[in-house]
């Protein structure tokens, strides 16, 4: 059903969830709006978005290495040694540890993907899509959903978490942040597979680790 700017307005304005959140939030709930603070205070996001503007400067760094093949180092932060030192806390950046071994993203978040690399694709989408023979008039709404679907394959954030598909990795980390009770951030992190970036028998580890974790 079509969501109205008003109703996103209100919602965000009762909630202080996100504007993607609201939205999606009042599509699974036909429009209703007490039922979508419901949905998002389920999904932790009203919470998470009341704490996002606090300072989170420390937290820890975490290592995963998978096999001896590939290495994962990953900071993120808390409001809190507190925190950081609270074992929920240390297993969810063990879980996004290996979620980006095994899933290989190239960002944390959409904002981080250079402008000339979002452009270059829409680029190569725009000419697919006109291959296809589609009407140039439904060619920009096409691109951009495909672009959507990018940004869902190279950033953390944006991805499935490997171990609970039904979730991306952003919105568990709003439900840790509600349950925990801070702000929590996952800043960078750094990927390392043997091999990369040299020519070689083609080989998937990154496929390897995912299944095993889904075990």
């Amino acid at each position: 059903m079509s969501i109205s700017a008003k109703l996103v307005k209100e919602l965000r304005d009762k909630t202080a969830a996100g504007m993607m959140d609201c939205k999606k939030a009042l599509v699974e709930t036909n429009g209703d709006v007490d039922k979508a603070v419901d949905y998002l205070r389920e999904k932790g996001l009203s919470k998470a978005a009341k704490k996002a503007g606090r300072i989170a400067s420390e937290g820890i760094v975490e290592s995963y290495i998978h096999g001896g093949r590939i290495g994962v180092l990953v900071e993120v932060n808390s409001e809190t040694d507190f925190v950081a030192k609270n074992e929920e806390f240390q297993n969810f950046v063990k879980d996004v540890a290996m979620h980006i071994a095994a899933e290989n993203p190239l960002y944390v978040r959409k904002e981080e993907v250079p402008l000339e690399v979002v452009n270059k694709e829409k680029e190569i989408l725009t000419k697919q899509a006109l291959e296809e023979g589609k009407p140039e008039k439904i060619v920009e709404k096409m691109v951009e959903g495909r672009i959507s679907k990018f940004y869902t394959e190279i950033c953390l954030l944006e991805q499935s978490f490997v171990k609970d598909p039904d979730k991306t990795v952003g919105e568990l980390l709003n439900e840790k942040i509600a349950k925990i009770g801070e702000n929590m951030n996952i800043r960078r992190f750094a990927r390392f597979e043997v091999g990369e970036g040299i020519e070689k028998k083609e080989e998937n580890f990154a496929e390897e680790v995912a299944s095993q974790i889904k075990k």
